[in-house]
C-alpha cells in the first residue's frame, strides 16, 4: 500500500478516516473550505444533534477514541411523546440497561476528531476549496482566496477519498467526467434549528435522558440534550404551501400562533425562538443514490458523498462511521487501494440502500404512528417477543441501533419478516391478553434463524 492520501473534508467522518489510516503508516493530507471551527468560527443554526449508537460508537472504539467523546455524551432511553394537551409518554427504545443511544453535539464531536487526527499526524488544511477534480489531468484543484491555486495529485499513487459531505466536489467531477451518475430525492420538507436553554444552575428544563418529540401528523418537533443543560431542537416542516409551511411563517405574529397550537409546551421554554427562526436558514433533507463511487484507486466516496440519506434513524453519522471501518478493515488486511476500493463499493452498497429506505420510513413513523394505539401495542408486542425469543425476535430498532454486527440489510429483511408476524399476531386484538403465543411462536422458529447474543 502506498502512504500518501488526501481526504476532502473535515467533518467528522474525514478526521475519523484520517486518524484510521495514520494507524496504518499512510501521510494524510485533509483539505476543507471552512476555517477551523476550533479558532471560534463554529457554523451555527444549521445542525441537527447527532446520535451515536452502537455501530459509531464501535467506530470510535476501533479507532481508539471512544473515551475521547464521553464527555458529550448524554444517554437517550426512548422516545417522549409530547401530546397537544400537555400529556407526556415515554417509549423505551429497549428494554437493556444497555439499549440506548447518545445524544452528542456535532461542534464537540467534530473538534474531538480534529484534535485526535492531528495527533496522529494528520495535517488538516484550512480555507481550502475544492473548485475542480480532474479525472483526465489528474489533479484536485483548490482556492484559498489567495488568487494562487494549490493543486494536489490525485492518481494510484496518491488516492483521494471524498468525505465531503451530501454536496460532495468529488462526486460532481465524477458525474462530469462520465465516471458515475447520481440523482438526488429531497424531501417536500425542510428543517430548521432552534434551541431550549438550561435552566438554573444548569440543569435540564425537561426529562434529561430521553429524545423529546412532538408529533403533530405533517410535522414534528424534536429535541435532544446537551451535556450543559440545554437542548438542541428541530422543526421538521414543509418547504412549501398552504399554513403549515416554512413558507407560510413569515412574521413574528404566525410563528409565535404556530407553536403555540402546536406546540405549547415546548414555546414556554423557547425565549430565543422568534430571534433564531429567523436567523437560522431552513436546511433541505434528502438522499443521494449514486451508481458508482469508485474510480478505480484514484479516488473512493464514503460517508454522505456516497449515499447521504434523511435524518429520521439517527443512521447518517453512524453509517459513514461504519464506511470507515469497513475500510479499515480491509487495508488491516493487506488490501491495496484499487481492490479496496472496488470491494468497499460492492460490499457496502446494499448495506447503505437499506438503511436509506428504513430512515424515510422512520419519518412517517416519528411525525405520525408513534401516536396511533395499534402502533404502540405492536411495539409492546415485539418487546415481549423479544423476551420470549431473545436470540430469535429482537426488533428492527434495535438490530438497527444497538447492533453493530448485523448488517442494515439483514436488520432490513429481518424487521419486514418480524413486521408481519407482528400484524397478524394482533389481527382484530386491542390487548396483548389474546395474543396466540404458541402459534406465534412456532412462526418465529419457522422464519427466523438464531443471532449471537
Amino acid at each position: 500500500m502506498n502512504r500518501e492520501v488526501t481526504i476532502l473534508g473535515a467533518g467528522c467522518t474525514g478526521p475519523l478516516l484520517g486518524a484510521m489510516l495514520a494507524r496504518h503508516g499512510a501521510g494524510v493530507q485533509v483539505y476543507e473550505r471552512r476555517p477551523d471551527p476550533r479558532s471560534g468560527q463554529r457554523e451555527t443554526g444549521r445542525s441537527i444533534n447527532l446520535a451515536l449508537a452502537a455501530r459509531g460508537l464501535h467506530a470510535l472504539e476501533q479507532a481508539g477514541l471512544r473515551e475521547n467523546v464521553t464527555p458529550w455524551l448524554v444517554p437517550m432511553r426512548g422516545r417522549l411523546l409530547h401530546a397537544p394537551d400537555g400529556t407526556q409518554t415515554l417509549l423505551p427504545y429497549g428494554q437493556r440497561a444497555n439499549e440506548l443511544i447518545w445524544s452528542v453535539p456535532r461542534a464537540q464531536l467534530n473538534e474531538m476528531l480534529l484534535d485526535a487526527a492531528e495527533a496522529r499526524g494528520v495535517a488538516i488544511h484550512y480555507g481550502q476549496r475544492c473548485v475542480a477534480a480532474d479525472y483526465a489531468a489528474g489533479t484536485l484543484s483548490f482556492d484559498d482566496g489567495s488568487g494562487a491555486p494549490r493543486q494536489v495529485p490525485m492518481t494510484e499513487a496518491r488516492p483521494v477519498f471524498g468525505a465531503d459531505g451530501a454536496g460532495s466536489v468529488l462526486r460532481r467531477a465524477m458525474v462530469e467526467a462520465g465516471l458515475t451518475t447520481s440523482r438526488e430525492e429531497f424531501l417536500d420538507h425542510a428543517y430548521k434549528e432552534l434551541s431550549i436553554p438550561a435552566g438554573a444552575g444548569g440543569r435540564h428544563r425537561m426529562e434529561r435522558e430521553a429524545l423529546h418529540i412532538w408529533p403533530r401528523g405533517r410535522h414534528m418537533l424534536i429535541a435532544l440534550p446537551n451535556s450543559d443543560g440545554t437542548f438542541t431542537a428541530t422543526l421538521f416542516l414543509a418547504r412549501d404551501g398552504e399554513h403549515p409551511s416554512f413558507a407560510s411563517l413569515t412574521d413574528e405574529r404566525t410563528v409565535e400562533a404556530f407553536f403555540a397550537d402546536n406546540f405549547p409546551d415546548a414555546l414556554a421554554l423557547m425565549p430565543d425562538l422568534i430571534a433564531e427562526f429567523f436567523a437560522h436558514p431552513a436546511g433541505l433533507m434528502g438522499t443521494v443514490h449514486v451508481a458508482r463511487w469508485n474510480v478505480g484507486g484514484r479516488s473512493l466516496l464514503v460517508g454522505d458523498a456516497a449515499h447521504a440519506i434523511v435524518p429520521f434513524h439517527g443512521q447518517g453519522m453512524n453509517c459513514a462511521f461504519e464506511d470507515c471501518v469497513l475500510l479499515d478493515s480491509m487495508l488491516w488486511n493487506g488490501a491495496d487501494w484499487k481492490s479496496a476500493f472496488a470491494d468497499f463499493d460492492r460490499l457496502r452498497r446494499v448495506d447503505a440502500a437499506a438503511i436509506a429506505r428504513m430512515a424515510i420510513e422512520n419519518y412517517a413513523e416519528m411525525r405520525d404512528r408513534v401516536r396511533d394505539p395499534s402502533f404502540q401495542l405492536q411495539k409492546e408486542l415485539a418487546l415481549e417477543l423479544e423476551r420470549r425469543h431473545p436470540t430469535r425476535f429482537v426488533p428492527r430498532y434495535s438490530m438497527v441501533s444497538f447492533r453493530a454486527d448485523i448488517p442494515y440489510s439483514e436488520a432490513e429483511r429481518r424487521g419486514a419478516l418480524q413486521q408481519q408476524i407482528l400484524g397478524d399476531a394482533l389481527d382484530g386484538l386491542d390487548s396483548l391478553a389474546a395474543v396466540d403465543y404458541g402459534r406465534v411462536a412456532r412462526r418465529i422458529e419457522a422464519s427466523l434463524t438464531p443471532l449471537a447474543l
